[in-house]
């Protein structure tokens, strides 16, 4: 008759269990190489506000030592948006003045 195993503290059981856990407890959690600049190209061209369906807007900081500005279109792809061209600057203070006035 087979004893059953018990989790000793070095057991490789043990071990699966535990990584298991943290891999389901941290699942929301960014990793160390996600902390870098999204937007290795931007785009510079308008493009049309009834093709976009979110603008997203980060500020530089230990990430990224520059703003980014990544548009959403209504199918779903992702465009980096040129942070300097006028048309852009002007979606970047728009939403800036909404969240400012909800505040």
């Amino acid at each position: 008759m087979s004893r059953p195993r018990s989790f000793t503290p070095g057991s490789p059981l043990l071990l699966l269990l535990l990584l298991a856990a943290c891999a389901a407890l941290c699942r929301g959690a960014p990793m160390a190489g996600e902390l870098r600049c999204q937007c290795l190209q931007t785009e510079a061209a308008v493009i049309h506000p009834k093709h976009v369906a979110y603008v997203e807007l980060i500020r530089e900081g230990p990430h990224c030592g520059v703003q980014e500005v990544i548009a959403t279109t209504k199918h779903g792809k992702k465009v980096c948006l040129d942070p300097t061209a006028p048309w852009v600057q002007l979606i970047v203070t728009n939403i800036l003045n909404s969240k400012s006035n909800k505040l």
